[in-house]
Protein backbone atom coordinates (compact mmCIF):
# COMPACT_ATOMS: atom_id res chain seq x y z
CA UNK A 1 0.00 0.00 0.00
CA UNK A 2 1.07 2.91 -1.12
CA UNK A 3 -0.12 7.41 -0.33
CA UNK A 4 1.13 10.29 -1.80
CA UNK A 5 0.92 12.80 0.57
CA UNK A 6 1.21 16.51 1.13
CA UNK A 7 4.24 17.06 3.34
CA UNK A 8 5.65 21.02 4.27
CA UNK A 9 4.47 21.98 0.87
CA UNK A 10 5.74 19.26 -0.95
CA UNK A 11 4.27 15.99 -2.60
CA UNK A 12 6.02 12.43 -1.91
CA UNK A 13 4.69 9.14 -2.17
CA UNK A 14 5.43 7.07 0.93
CA UNK A 15 4.67 3.42 1.98
CA UNK A 16 5.06 1.74 5.03
CA UNK A 17 8.72 1.05 6.61
CA UNK A 18 10.24 4.14 4.23
CA UNK A 19 12.70 6.96 5.51
CA UNK A 20 12.66 9.92 3.76
CA UNK A 21 14.26 13.68 3.97
CA UNK A 22 11.41 16.43 4.39
CA UNK A 23 12.20 20.34 5.02
CA UNK A 24 12.27 21.01 8.27
CA UNK A 25 9.65 19.79 10.61
CA UNK A 26 8.74 21.54 14.27
CA UNK A 27 9.05 18.56 16.03
CA UNK A 28 11.60 17.19 18.46
CA UNK A 29 13.89 14.40 17.32
CA UNK A 30 11.63 11.00 18.09
CA UNK A 31 8.20 12.86 17.87
CA UNK A 32 5.11 10.99 16.45
CA UNK A 33 4.04 13.01 13.89
CA UNK A 34 0.81 12.88 11.73
CA UNK A 35 -0.02 14.32 7.84
CA UNK A 36 -3.74 14.47 7.34
CA UNK A 37 -3.39 16.10 3.82
CA UNK A 38 -3.50 12.47 2.23
CA UNK A 39 -3.97 13.05 -1.82
CA UNK A 40 -4.00 9.75 -2.94
CA UNK A 41 -4.19 6.18 -1.65
CA UNK A 42 -3.51 3.06 -3.44
CA UNK A 43 -3.65 -0.92 -1.89
CA UNK A 44 -2.72 -2.54 -5.38
CA UNK A 45 -5.93 -2.80 -7.15
CA UNK A 46 -8.28 -0.17 -5.44
CA UNK A 47 -7.21 3.44 -5.79
CA UNK A 48 -8.52 6.40 -3.99
CA UNK A 49 -8.45 9.91 -5.01
CA UNK A 50 -9.59 12.96 -2.89
CA UNK A 51 -10.90 16.04 -4.20
CA UNK A 52 -8.87 17.05 -3.03
CA UNK A 53 -8.46 15.49 0.39
CA UNK A 54 -9.38 11.99 1.50
CA UNK A 55 -11.16 12.19 4.31
CA UNK A 56 -10.27 10.43 7.65
CA UNK A 57 -6.79 8.97 5.94
CA UNK A 58 -3.66 9.88 7.70
CA UNK A 59 0.10 9.02 7.60
CA UNK A 60 2.15 8.78 11.29
CA UNK A 61 5.44 8.86 11.37
CA UNK A 62 8.76 9.24 13.62
CA UNK A 63 11.17 12.17 13.29
CA UNK A 64 14.48 10.43 13.54
CA UNK A 65 17.11 13.09 13.23
CA UNK A 66 17.44 16.78 12.38
CA UNK A 67 20.07 17.32 9.58
CA UNK A 68 21.32 19.87 6.76
CA UNK A 69 21.79 19.18 3.33
CA UNK A 70 25.43 20.19 1.50
CA UNK A 71 25.79 23.70 0.73
CA UNK A 72 24.78 25.44 -2.50
CA UNK A 73 27.08 28.33 -3.97
CA UNK A 74 24.89 31.20 -5.68
CA UNK A 75 27.23 33.29 -7.53
CA UNK A 76 26.27 36.57 -9.27
CA UNK A 77 28.31 38.48 -11.68
CA UNK A 78 27.37 41.11 -14.23
CA UNK A 79 30.28 41.30 -16.66
CA UNK A 80 32.92 43.85 -16.98
CA UNK A 81 30.79 46.21 -14.08
CA UNK A 82 33.39 45.22 -11.43
CA UNK A 83 30.10 43.48 -9.72
CA UNK A 84 30.57 40.14 -8.29
CA UNK A 85 28.50 38.25 -5.21
CA UNK A 86 28.78 34.90 -3.79
CA UNK A 87 26.60 33.18 -0.95
CA UNK A 88 26.06 29.67 0.04
CA UNK A 89 22.93 28.31 1.56
CA UNK A 90 22.71 24.82 3.28
CA UNK A 91 18.77 23.50 3.73
CA UNK A 92 17.66 22.28 6.83
CA UNK A 93 16.08 18.57 6.60
CA UNK A 94 14.11 16.35 8.86
CA UNK A 95 14.14 12.58 8.56
CA UNK A 96 11.20 11.07 8.94
CA UNK A 97 10.11 7.35 9.18
CA UNK A 98 6.84 6.72 8.08
CA UNK A 99 5.06 4.44 10.25
CA UNK A 100 1.59 3.56 8.99
CA UNK A 101 -1.06 4.83 6.51
CA UNK A 102 -4.32 4.62 7.19
CA UNK A 103 -7.09 4.83 4.42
Amino acid sequence: MFAIVDIAGQQFKVESDQELFVHRLDAKEGDSVSFDNVLLTSDGSKVNIGAPNIKGANVKATVLEHLKGDKVIVFKKKRRKGYRVKNGHRQSFSKIKVDSIKA
